[in-house]
């Protein structure tokens, strides 16, 4: 498996994949950048041979986007030759974002391997959410989009959406497509004992968790909580934003500027573990991500992590998010956040209507949205290439 844009220890969606085809007897070598400098090139990870590569340092502009997308894949390159040599490999999956190994995996293919395209995002729709334009670039992302639907054997889409994506715009049979969703394992992901210290002396504690860049919608929860605190005058809760990104600086100084540093608590990233103790303490989870066509079009990560743990959600109205959440969430319409705030001050004030979202929140994880049906498909998927 090759993933770029996160190293595979705080990826859920590929330790779940590896940790499917372990169990159903298949020998997984992942390839993706370090966590850290000191990382070793080659170790086991839960039975999972990782090969890692130091990335280049993280920076901006287009002309650096495109040394590091380089970069990355010669040393993927690299190691996957190292692979076949060591561990041999008779499929290559390739994770994106970016749509770059369509050609790596092509060349594999003239020596008998297959290729699996597991569609974490749709570029594109990614680069018309953050910088709102479309364009030369995105005419680009389109090219590279189709070149590795066309290289795939199989792809494997997160939801019905990003499927009707692989069938439309890349044109291919209903037949070398299957839909396995990002789902957490319910045994592995479920509600602790909570943490009253993590409230910070306050009543009531939400949280968001995830990435924080332009297109997830965090300024405008910052702007909830500017309305909940300032004009609703509720002093009774703190607000945890757990997760990094793009946008992490500029969130902090909104912040400080809103006034809100003594309800809102910024984290960075954090492990599973502290996540676990967040979510197992949160009264409320929100989904704050603005209305694009690929927020639409996206299930999200957080929705599902907030579930698993019986936490209510408050959402903006998303097709997807809807789809996946149902009555575990109250859906706030274009994300406008003086509704969000004023959903959010209702919700706390509600325990037993809380209570009810949770629990049916985590009876969805457990049950239509199974992690174990999912792991089902993917093996089967990754079984019909042998």
């Amino acid at each position: 498996m090759v993933v770029q844009n996160i190293p595979v220890r705080i990826d859920r969606r590929v330790r779940n994949e590896c940790r499917a085809l372990l169990d159903a007897g298949y020998g997984v070598t992942v390839i993706c950048p370090k966590e850290s400098p000191d990382e070793p090139d080659r170790h086991e990870l839960d039975g999972i041979v990782v090969r890692s590569y130091q990335p280049p340092p993280a920076t901006s502009g287009l002309v650096s986007y495109l040394v590091e997308f380089i970069v990355c894949w010669l040393r993927t390159a690299r190691l996957s030759v190292r692979t076949a040599r060591a561990e041999g490999f008779d499929i290559l999956q390739a994770c994106n974002p970016p749509d770059t190994y369509w050609l790596l995996g092509l060349l594999w293919k003239l020596r008998g391997k297959k290729f699996v395209y597991d569609q974490h995002d749709l570029c594109p729709e990614v680069y018309e959410a953050r910088f709102g334009k479309r364009g030369a670039l995105y005419r680009a992302l389109l090219l590279l989009e189709r070149a590795t639907y066309a290289t795939a054997d199989r792809v494997v889409s997160p939801n019905p959406s990003y499927q009707e994506v692989a069938l439309t715009r890349g044109r291919l049979p209903i037949g070398r497509t299957t839909v396995v969703m990002s789902s957490p394992d319910p045994e592995l992901m479920k509600r602790g004992e909570p943490h009253p210290q993590l409230r910070g002396g306050r009543e009531f504690l939400v949280c968001y968790i995830g990435i924080m860049g332009p297109q997830d919608g965090v300024d405008r929860l910052l702007d909830a909580v500017a309305h909940y605190v300032h004009v609703l005058g509720r002093k009774d809760t703190r607000f945890g934003l757990l997760g990094y990104g793009d946008s992490l600086d500029d969130l902090r100084a909104q912040c400080t500027r809103l006034g809100l540093d003594d309800w809102v608590t910024f984290t960075g990233r954090v492990d599973q573990a502290e996540l676990g103790r967040w979510l197992s303490t949160a009264d409320l989870g929100v989904t704050p991500d603005p209305p694009c066509e690929f927020n639409h079009r996206s299930t999200m990560n957080k929705t599902l992590e907030y579930m698993a743990h019986a936490v209510p959600v408050v959402a903006t109205d998303l097709r997807e998010t809807m789809r996946c959440a149902g009555p575990a969430a109250e859906y706030v319409p274009d994300g406008d956040p003086v509704v969000m705030a004023k959903t959010i001050a209702t919700l706390l004030d509600d325990p037993r209507r809380r209570a009810q979202m949770g629990t049916a929140g985590r009876q969805r994880i457990e049950t239509e949205l199974a992690w174990g049906d999912q792991a089902r498909r993917y093996v089967a998927m990754v079984g019909s290439l042998r």
